[in-house]
């Protein structure tokens, strides 16, 4: 037999639920969906427009798919300074993010922003770190690590030594400075000196301009170590251009088309290339799961190590198949 609802007993069921509804409403908002998590916001800043950040981009993508309610937002700066770079993370803050994982161009002068960045949302580094900054976590290569192992390339290019010149968009990147201490370890004590290290400001032009200019300049030199993506491909035309190929040896970093090329060819001895579709998907996962609450993935360090390898002729068709299978063509 139902009981009889009274007026009151329906005033207050109808406000109980309502209470209910709303408290309802309250967890969605703050979760996204009905169990599931907060909707996330997390920018993604490169320090140049290289083809090398196809890879990463394309690991961001991943991620973003992989993960529950994410969105990413890709952002490769048309000016490749620091200033440039102020003025995509001044746009991401004001529009509104979670979290920023940037490549700084310029980290010791940019330790301020960064630690300003570091007080409003979550902030990785990625690619090139800023370790003095108050970033949670550094995501991508040991860079000392990869320039000693260019270094020990160039030793089996020129076993018989000589004199080489590096080159670099910029000096004051943490991974350039890091890259060719790397080198200049590694080439202790050998007969390979190294007579200096020229800067291009992330111009393909200008490297090429300063890879010419070192081949009139010292017409003995016997090696050349591009340490950013562009330097090689550079650096091979120069050469080319001089009639120099097989004559002068290059190492070089990263995986851009014309460096694959140069080394199917033999003109380019080796590169050591980084992976950068990691440094995408995994600053993203990483990230995520710490703004979430798991910060297990974080080392104690703050530096997630991804893995380099070196890349010579016999690993070029390869390594260039799983690049095809990572962009997805």
């Amino acid at each position: 037999m139902s009981k009889l609802v009274t007026r009151r007993e329906a005033i207050l069921w109808t406000g109980g639920a309502v209470a209910a509804l709303a408290g309802l409403a309250g967890c969605n908002k703050e979760s996204g969906t009905a169990g599931g998590p907060k909707k996330l916001n997390i920018a993604f800043v490169t320090n140049n427009a290289s083809d090398f950040w196809t890879y990463a981009r394309a690991g961001c993508k991943k991620a973003e798919e992989e993960t529950p309610n994410i969105s990413v937002d890709f952002q490769i700066p048309s000016d490749p300074s620091a200033a440039g770079q102020k003025r995509i993370i001044d746009d991401l803050l004001t529009r509104g993010v979670d979290g920023i994982a940037i490549s700084p161009n310029d980290p010791v002068n940019q330790t301020e922003m960064l630690n300003d960045i570091a007080k409003q949302v979550m902030l990785f580094t990625q690619d090139s770190d800023a370790p003095t900054s108050n970033r949670t976590c550094y995501v991508g290569t040991d860079n000392v690590a990869a320039g000693r192992q260019a270094g020990e390339l160039l030793k089996k290019a020129l076993p018989g030594g000589g004199k080489i010149m590096a080159f670099v968009g910029k000096k004051d990147a943490q991974n350039a400075h890091d890259r060719f201490e790397g080198v200049k370890e590694a080439l202790e004590g050998s007969s390979i000196s190294i007579i200096d290290v020229r800067t291009d400001d992330a111009d393909p032009i200008r490297a090429k301009q300063n890879a010419q200019d070192t081949l009139v300049q010292y017409p003995d030199i016997a090696g050349m170590v591009g340490l950013w993506s562009y330097n090689g491909p550079a650096i091979l035309s120069a050469v080319k251009d001089a009639g120099k190929t097989g004559k002068v040896q290059i190492v070089c970093f990263d995986e851009d088309p014309e460096t694959f090329n140069g080394i199917r060819s033999g003109d380019i001895y080796a590169t050591v290339v980084q992976q950068p579709y990691e440094f995408g998907r995994q600053a993203v996962e990483i990230m995520v799961k710490a703004l979430r609450g798991d910060k297990s993935e974080i080392p104690s360090t703050k530096q997630k190590f991804i893995p380099t390898l070196e890349i010579q002729k016999a690993d070029v068709d390869a390594y260039q198949a799983k690049l095809k299978t990572l962009r997805g063509n």
